[in-house]
């Protein structure tokens, strides 16, 4: 057996019918992707139509940038808060009513008459976010056999990575042709498809036995939780510092042409596509190992990135390579999922609080280097030593795991 195929695969089953079919098994995940999509559609294009908002409540461009931060805000709340509370709701009524809020959060944000109604909005929309993809995640796995479990989780984050290769420019180009309002109707109609798919297909399942906010709770009180939370904070932190400035090294420091932007942006995407796939299979043969590895890689890759910015070929690589780091991300949020034993929503939650914690870690440590007067191109050195503080942890956790393996023996 490897190091993929642990708890998971010895939790209750939850679901009461016989085994699934596996033309069922693929409408679920379809249906729970659609979700994802939806959601990355929704997270991602406010930040190409900022300066619409901005306009339409006659506030400055940074001041709109605040709806980003109410969003990951509710976000990184919402998860933990979510799951414990949540904790003895079967996993379909659950998911049906996450994506029911965050639909009916996009038509209230469409609808916002003020910018500080439209801001509160944003945060009571990204409340969902993480309880939805680990809910997600749980069903995936828990349909899956042990040894495909990871690619089963990284189907259903494949509607989050095609939603910023697809969804958000089709989102953001709708909002600029006709009005930003518009964009968030689509995410909310592709959210009440979500709803749709979800009470169609997905069957009804039974709280497993003993299920309790205490016992999800009791998460918190495993040190190996904490250290893979700390993992996809901070050693995710660096892909973030490299994209949130992409535009402007493109540009400046690349001297690329603005319509080259958009062509660096879909590397990422592509990237992200890419490394959720290989990932996911590289992650059912060794899950520490494709962890660790690329760790390891974004180390080099992103130390590169800083070398060669200037140089337009090389940043067009290192971009798609950047992009391919999200390969680690699913075996990010299995192990999570593992390592929290019997408390494993609110761990699977949390893995997206994590995210976004290291979005806006990276982001910031990202300006404070530009502003310290270092240019664009340092953001890569910030994700080099980020990458490098999370392998350092994760090395951290497989030592106390292995420590505590010989304890045990």
């Amino acid at each position: 057996m490897t190091d993929a195929t642990a708890d998971l695969s010895q939790a209750p089953a939850r679901h009461e019918a016989a085994p699934l079919s596996p033309l069922t098994i693929a409408l679920i995940e379809i249906a729970l992707a659609v979700g994802g999509f939806a959601i990355g559609t929704g997270e991602f294009a406010i930040m190409g139509l900022l300066p619409n908002v901005a306009a339409t409540y006659d506030v400055s461009i940074p001041q709109a940038g605040h709806v980003i931060s109410a969003y990951a805000l509710g976000v990184v709340i919402g998860a933990p808060i979510i799951a414990a509370l949540a904790a003895k709701l079967p996993r379909k009524t659950l998911l049906l009513l996450l994506m029911s809020v965050f639909a009916l959060g996009n038509v209230a944000s469409a609808l916002a008459p003020e910018f500080a109604s439209f801001t509160v909005l944003r945060f009571i929309t990204g409340l969902p976010h993480g309880a939805y993809f680990g809910v997600a995640a749980l069903v995936a796995a828990s349909m899956a056999p042990p040894h495909r479990r990871v690619r089963a989780v990284g189907r259903v984050m494949l509607g989050l990575t095609i939603a910023t290769l697809i969804g958000t420019p089709v989102a953001t180009f709708l909002g600029q042709m006709m009005n930003w309002r518009a964009a968030f109707l689509l995410v909310a109609a592709v959210g009440g498809l979500t709803v749709a798919l979800i009470a169609l297909y997905l069957p009804k399942d039974r709280v497993a036995e003993g299920a309790s906010m205490r016992r999800e709770l009791s998460a918190f009180g495993r040190l190996q939780v904490w250290l893979a939370f700390a993992v996809a904070a901070i050693g995710f932190g660096g892909m973030f510092s490299i994209f949130s400035y992409i535009a402007k090294t493109t540009t400046d420091t690349a001297g690329m042409p603005v319509s080259m932007v958009a062509v660096v942006l879909a590397l990422f995407g592509i990237g992200m596509n890419v490394g959720n796939i290989v990932g996911s299979r590289m992650a059912d043969y060794s899950l520490n190992g494709t962890i660790g590895g690329m760790l390891a890689a974004n180390v080099l890759i992103m130390a590169v990135f800083s070398l060669t910015a200037h140089n337009p070929v090389m940043l067009c690589i290192c971009v798609f390579l950047t992009g391919c780091g999200f390969a680690a991300c699913p075996a990010v949020q299995t192990r999570l999922m593992d390592v929290a034993a019997d408390a494993q929503t609110l761990a699977a939650a949390t893995t997206h609080s994590a995210f976004n914690i290291a979005n806006a870690l990276g982001a910031w440590l990202g300006g404070l280097v530009i502003a310290a007067g270092f240019g664009y191109g340092a953001t890569g050195y910030v994700g080099a030593v980020l990458s490098a503080l999370g392998l350092v942890v994760f090395l951290i956790s497989i030592a106390v795991e292995k420590r505590e393996r010989r304890r045990t023996a």
